[in-house]
């Protein structure tokens, strides 16, 4: 990604080694689909090159990088293993998220260990009642990816009124005492995020550890008096969406690498080289200028979102339901584009064992995630062009 912006050193060494990383995470790709689990070497891995606290507050001992330069490493990390850029993105989202809460409910999880690590699940499911001090809920969630690796759990859930507040959606934070794992991910591709179900039975859940998800103001992110980095002045909503997307563009990447490397030796069973083929020149340079451009979109509607934190400005209801679309659009096209590359491979690409098959496979399940259903988005963002209110509270 070529950015006009300066990287810090500490953003330079952190792509580096997901850079380095990338070869070794490629070798447990097959294990990671077997065992529907990231291995946990490559946790390991990424918690030693200090990957995971890229957007953690300094003040945990972090490295508070711009947006950016985060959602370029998910994209190196995808180049090896999409399931581990997948939960990199989810897991690596989580600290930048609880740096928006009370401080009390920062020194819990990251007290005695920086490194502890939350898992997700923002579907709404929660049963909420209000009680002395805070929440009880109960409920179970789907698709908490990366989960089996976490010590803590962000959970979803619909705040009840309040006053002269509205109900809205709430993120309730538990530590894995109060939550079980229900193993029952057994999917088409991202099988290593291992994006299991989370069941609660009647947990406490006090006050200092629940947030208004998409309230921006400095009453509901009470964190940010504390860290004070512009980035965690960004939306919730337009931070989140790219950590279920960007790994999809570095996935693309992966399959335009493999599919180079394997083009320049296949000659197929009539003897026809596939370099040769003019389906496959034109598929792999689409798939180039797909990449080229989705990192350019990134890479502006960031630089945009970071002068208006900046500024103390939020950005208005056109340019966050745009910047939404985009994030939502780039798995679908990414998946188109691995589909045309797959398709050149002929007969050949259809082994479990291509590289481009499985990428294949993991683009496609990639726009099953809500947040990358770009035609609700489209819809929602194309309604307020045409002068209709803004249909979608989540944004």
């Amino acid at each position: 990604m070529h950015s006009m912006r300066e990287k810090t050193q500490d953003e330079r060494e952190l792509l580096d080694r997901a850079r380095r990383l990338v070869p070794v995470l490629k070798e447990r790709t097959a294990q990671a689909d077997r065992d529907l689990k990231v291995p946990s070497e490559s946790i390991a891995d990424l918690q030693a090159a200090g990957l995971l606290r890229a957007l953690q507050p300094r003040a945990f001992g972090g490295y508070e990088v711009d947006p950016r330069t985060f959602f370029e490493i998910q994209s190196i990390l995808a180049e090896g293993c999409m399931s581990t850029a997948w939960i990199y993105g989810v897991m690596g989202v989580h600290p930048w998220q609880l740096a928006r809460y009370p401080v009390q409910a920062q020194r819990e999880v990251w007290g005695d260990d920086q490194s502890v690590l939350i898992c997700s699940t923002y579907m709404p499911a929660a049963k909420v009642t209000v009680v002395e001090g805070g929440y009880r809920i109960s409920g179970r969630w789907g698709f908490s990816s990366g989960s089996e690796h976490c010590q803590w759990v962000f959970l979803g859930g619909i705040l009840p009124p309040d006053g002269a507040i509205a109900a809205e959606h709430g993120t309730f934070l538990l530590p894995n005492t109060d939550y079980r794992i229900e193993r029952n991910w057994d999917v088409l591709g991202l099988r290593g995020t291992g994006s299991h179900d989370i069941v609660v039975e009647d947990a406490f859940v006090p006050a200092h550890r629940v947030q208004r998800t998409n309230n921006w103001t400095p009453e509901a992110t009470p964190g940010r008096q504390v860290n004070t980095n512009p980035i965690y002045a960004i939306p919730f909503a337009q931070v989140f969406s790219r950590a279920v997307s960007t790994s999809a563009i570095g996935a693309l990447q992966g399959a335009i690498n493999e599919f180079r490397d394997n083009a320049a030796r296949h000659i197929g069973k009539h003897g026809a080289r596939t370099a040769e083929d003019p389906v496959a020149q034109t598929a792999v340079a689409e798939a180039m200028i797909t990449v080229d451009s989705l990192r350019l979109v990134l890479e502006r509607n960031y630089e945009h979102l970071m002068s208006l934190a900046r500024a103390g400005e939020y950005p208005d209801t056109e340019t966050r339901l745009l910047y939404r679309y985009q994030s939502a659009y780039v798995t679908n096209i990414c998946a188109e584009r691995a589909n045309d590359l797959l398709r050149s491979m002929a007969a050949s690409g259809l082994y479990n064992t291509n590289p481009v098959a499985r990428l294949f496979r993991d683009l496609h399940q990639a726009r099953g995630h809500i947040a990358n259903n770009f035609m609700a988005y489209g819809r929602s963002y194309g309604a307020v062009l045409l002068g209709l209110p803004n249909p979608d509270p989540y944004v």
